[in-house]
């Protein structure tokens, strides 16, 4: 072959061969990119999860603190008032009585035993805030419902094994905010009715329950 010809054909030759390696440069450089792409994902991905791990871990934590309140206040609890020990469970509230469809014997058995209260709590020891007790609050539902109330709570705070610091907050709060409270409801419903007083002959006293 005459040297221009065999010149000629190495340099096509060349010039493929620097087509190939361009194409296989881009070849590679994509995949290159794609790896890279892959790799970003699968960082974001490990850190997403290590997130989330983490946040497992302070539920988890939170759980076991939870369940250490739990189990702490169920402790004090049983010592207040211990489950096996029915004489130190302390007061338990009775069921509320529906006065709005209670009748006959039934209705007679729930007041007399919200009158056994008044007769030998609430007018002995609590003066002045009584005087204005009508004789027929037995006749009107809302004095039931107060009463109810003011005598459940009262037995629940007065009738524990042990005195803690919240029951003794838990009377001052019942003396001096719900008793007055309740008693001057009761007052005004009482105060001018036409009932006839049930438990007394003389008329309905209205007194200064401020």
């Amino acid at each position: 072959m005459p040297e221009p010809d065999a010149l000629a054909a190495a340099l096509l030759c060349l010039s493929e061969h620097a087509g190939k390696l361009t194409q296989l440069d881009q070849r590679e450089a994509a995949h290159a990119a794609q790896a890279s792409d892959r790799i970003t994902a699968l960082t974001e991905l490990a850190t997403g999860l290590s997130q989330a791990l983490d946040d497992q871990a302070q539920v988890l934590a939170g759980h076991k603190d939870l369940d250490d309140k739990v189990t702490s206040f169920a402790k004090r609890l049983d010592e207040l008032a211990p489950a096996d020990d029915p004489a130190r469970r302390g007061y338990q509230p009775s069921p509320s009585p529906r006065f709005w469809k209670l009748e006959g014997q039934a209705k007679e058995d729930a007041i007399a035993r919200l009158r056994a209260w008044v007769d030998h709590v609430y007018q002995p020891g609590y003066g002045h805030l009584t005087a204005s007790l009508g004789g027929c609050w037995e006749q009107h539902p809302l004095c039931l419902y107060a009463i109810d109330w003011l005598s459940e709570l009262w037995s629940a705070l007065y009738l524990q094994p042990r005195r803690t610091t919240g029951t003794l907050a838990g009377q001052a709060e019942w003396q001096t905010r719900l008793l007055p409270a309740a008693a001057q409801q009761i007052a005004a419903e009482t105060a001018r009715c036409e009932h006839t007083p049930l438990r007394t002959g003389r008329p309905v006293r209205i007194g200064n329950v401020s």
